[in-house]
């Protein structure tokens, strides 16, 4: 008899996964590699090492080895919010009148308010082993500057964090959470770097992309003694380690004999979607399940839905190296929409090539019916979403309505990626009814391919 399964499945703290998940271990076709930009050969670990800590480096460059080891030092780090809850909506499924199963795994139950920490406190472990004084990185919604900011002063860091200037006007508390940490945080595009004043000079106006933040980034970095650049999504090493998500989804339904039909997450740079599909992942494409994953983007910034495959740069001075990813063009600057984490103008290398060869479906959805979603999900399960896993909670209402109809018993799990505290001006915009919806042009995309590099490996 199958056990009654509880609202909350929580794993032992013993339970906590004592390695990440390589998925690129098990995909038959590899994710194509990186390009140093100069030479348009596969960039090397001397390469990459000039801006990113060296274990993270050769995390990024492993494509064979299946589980990598959590060190112990992380592992206690991870003691302290870890295991995150697996939650049964049978709240939503009873206000839904659906016969479907909907859990999601609910990462927002640390300070920084989302998933990011897992791959925040790893990249500060290895840059404090490494004898590294200090770091830089972007945010845009601000989970991902809150993380860092949490993980540099647990390992004694400094840390210098470039916010979307719009995100940063639009949510100030999150400023105060990372200066309160003891981080420096700079609206961007700034005049603090090279790469600032020359956006600014071409558009005094404007509010600011996560390309633009990596760019004034990585050039600080470069010139600072003993620091290093560190990112929150797009690369595979941050994918790597968001593994534990997914690995601790599995091991919570496996617990109740459940098995997933659907799988969804919301989808900027990949960090959560591919944290959370993993080790499913892993299973389909070795034939062991049929398992649906479905990654959900911003209509305004749409690069699975409407993007190129393509090797692009990953931000806007075009100073990182070459991915083949899909993307709007690095040059794309995306409008002011509140799901400020899924304003990025490209997808991660493992999700891309996932997409491209049939194993990912996407969809986009535009802003109000992403709050519409939100909302509702916030009255029936008491939990206020952030912006971005309410595109997940969206396309989990629409299936869930779609088992409703067909009168089919589906289990749905979504990435609950964190809470919308923070997001209190959106919540605002939503409930003055001054909420928008922003979908670029034809000639808007045009603009942003423009920027795409002609290069041989793209014709």
């Amino acid at each position: 008899m199958a056990k009654k399964i509880p609202t909350r499945l929580y794993l032992d703290e013993e339970e906590i996964p004592k390695n990440w998940y390589n998925l690129r271990s098990d995909m038959v076709n590899k994710s194509d590699p990186i390009l140093h930009p100069g030479t348009l050969k596969p960039a090397t670990a001397t390469d990459l090492e000039a801006v990113f800590c060296k274990e993270c480096v050769k995390q990024e460059l492993d494509d064979t080895t299946r589980l990598i080891p959590i060190p112990e030092g992380l592992q206690e780090f991870y003691r302290a919010y870890r295991p995150a809850p697996l939650i049964r909506a049978y709240f939503l499924e009873k206000a839904l009148g659906t016969p479907a199963e909907i859990y999601y795994k609910h990462e927002g139950t640390n300070t920084s308010g989302s998933h990011k920490l897992n791959s925040a406190a790893a990249q500060a472990f290895y840059a404090k082993a490494e004898g590294l004084t200090s770091l830089t990185t972007e945010t845009g919604a601000g989970q991902w500057g809150s993380a860092m900011a949490m993980a540099c002063a647990y390992y004694g860091l400094d840390l210098t964090v470039y916010m979307v200037k719009v995100s940063s006007g639009q949510k100030p508390y999150r400023k105060a959470l990372i200066e309160t940490y003891g981080a420096n945080l700079i609206p961007s595009p700034s005049n603090t770097t090279e790469s600032g004043r020359a956006i600014l000079a071409r558009d005094p106006t404007t509010g600011g992309s996560l390309g633009c933040a990596i760019s004034e980034a990585i050039e600080t970095s470069v010139k600072t003694d003993k620091c290093r650049y560190v990112l929150g999504s797009v690369l595979n090493h941050v994918l790597l380690h968001q593994s534990i998500i997914g690995q601790e989804a599995r091991a919570a339904l496996e617990k109740y004999g459940v098995t997933p039909d659907i799988i969804i997450g919301c989808a900027g740079g990949g960090s959560n979607l591919g944290g959370l599909i993993a080790p499913f992942m892993g299973d389909k494409i070795k034939g062991k399940s049929k398992t649906r994953f479905i990654a959900v983007e911003p209509a305004s910034c749409p690069s699975f839905t409407r993007g190129r495959y393509a090797y692009d740069f990953g931000d806007t001075a075009k100073t990182t190296p070459l991915l083949r990813m899909y993307t709007l063009g690095s040059g794309f600057i995306p409008s002011a929409n509140h799901a400020g984490g899924l304003r990025y103008h490209g997808m991660n290398p493992i999700l891309s090539k996932l997409y491209k060869d049939g194993y990912l479906e996407a969809r986009s959805a535009v802003q109000t019916d992403v709050f519409d979603a939100a909302v509702r999900f916030a009255k029936i399960e008491g939990i206020l979403p952030a912006p971005e896993s309410s595109h997940a909670i969206k396309a989990a209402i629409d299936e869930a309505l779609e088992c409703k109809r067909t009168g089919e018993k589906k289990v749905i799990l979504f990435g609950l990626t964190g809470t919308g505290y923070f997001d209190m001006s959106a919540y605002m915009s939503y409930n003055a009814k001054t909420m928008g919806d922003s979908i670029p042009t034809d000639a808007d995309l045009e603009r942003g391919f423009a920027s795409i590099p002609e290069i041989p490996q793209n014709k």
